[in-house]
């Protein structure tokens, strides 16, 4: 398989001009990226604030009402520059991974690019379904939950209402997003690691009581301490390992049609010679 490899002998100085030079795109593309974001960053802070509004209106609330505050002076500028460079972040990856993908894939087999390559498109899509689903439903419920526990003015009662601070939301939906992202990463992972035969669908199977109890005490460790949060995060969890182990089954199945494939190409070829 050594013909296959287009990599040529290179001395280590070589190897880190190649590094350096994909740092630089990466780190110009992220840069590029973060300013035009800090430009737009309130408006990008006003998009992260729609499932908040959403949770107002579920709650049956005055949205007119709903309001975050900032309780230091330059709270918000650097809430402003954090959601730079999440959006910075986002909107750069692409070309971080293929700077990462540039750099790998001379030292790689035809084979393994082919193999790798659509995992590296695959990883980001699911990194979207899983922050699109903290966005749209995730977000805006446990919004809902805290929302639920206000107490309105009465007798013996003070009035007790939710007042954000916009850091400790932004902190809040980055920590969501980064901890969906990471989870929905479960099938590409699975699915490499099979493919090299470190993992099986059946060792995954039988693992899969440990597989539960891990997924919980992850989402206790990654979201914010309540129990939406932590059930949120865990119940998807659970349901991408089901997902994995059938990927697992699939990779499994299409490594032995491949060798049945190759078998039967070596007997042929053995059958020739003998004639």
């Amino acid at each position: 398989m050594s013909g296959d490899i287009e990599d040529k002998p290179q001395p280590l100085i070589e190897h880190l001009m190649e590094l350096r030079t994909r740092l630089m795109w990466s780190i110009g593309a992220f840069f590029a990226a973060f300013i035009v974001c800090f430009i737009f960053a309130k408006h990008l802070f006003n998009a992260l604030v729609f499932p908040y509004k959403w949770a107002v209106q579920w709650a049956h609330l005055d949205v007119s009402k709903a309001q975050l505050i900032y309780t230091a002076p330059q709270e918000f500028f650097f809430t402003q520059v954090k959601v730079a460079m999440f959006g910075g972040l986002v909107i750069a990856f692409p070309i971080i991974a293929a700077q990462i993908y540039k750099f790998v894939a001379p030292g790689l087999y035809k084979n393994e690019r082919s193999a790798f390559l659509p995992f590296l498109i695959a990883s980001p899509i699911l990194f979207l379904m899983g922050a699109a689903l903290v966005y749209f439903f995730f977000t805006p419920m446990v919004m809902w939950f805290f929302l639920t526990m206000q107490q309105a003015p009465g007798e013996g009662d003070v009035a007790i209402s939710l007042l954000p601070k916009v850091s400790e939301y932004l902190s809040l939906i980055m920590t969501l997003v980064f901890s969906f992202g990471l989870v929905f990463q479960l099938p590409v992972i699975t699915t490499l690691l099979a493919r090299v035969g470190l993992l099986t669908s059946d060792w995954l199977r039988e693992k899969r009581k440990f597989a539960i109890v891990l997924a919980f005490v992850v989402a206790a460790v990654l979201t914010p301490p309540d129990p939406m949060s932590q059930i949120g995060l865990a119940l998807p969890t659970i349901i991408l390992y089901e997902i994995a182990i059938y990927a697992a089954r699939l990779v499994e199945r299409q490594r032995a049609r491949d060798a049945a494939t190759e078998a039967e190409g070596s007997q042929d070829v053995a059958k020739t010679d003998n004639v």
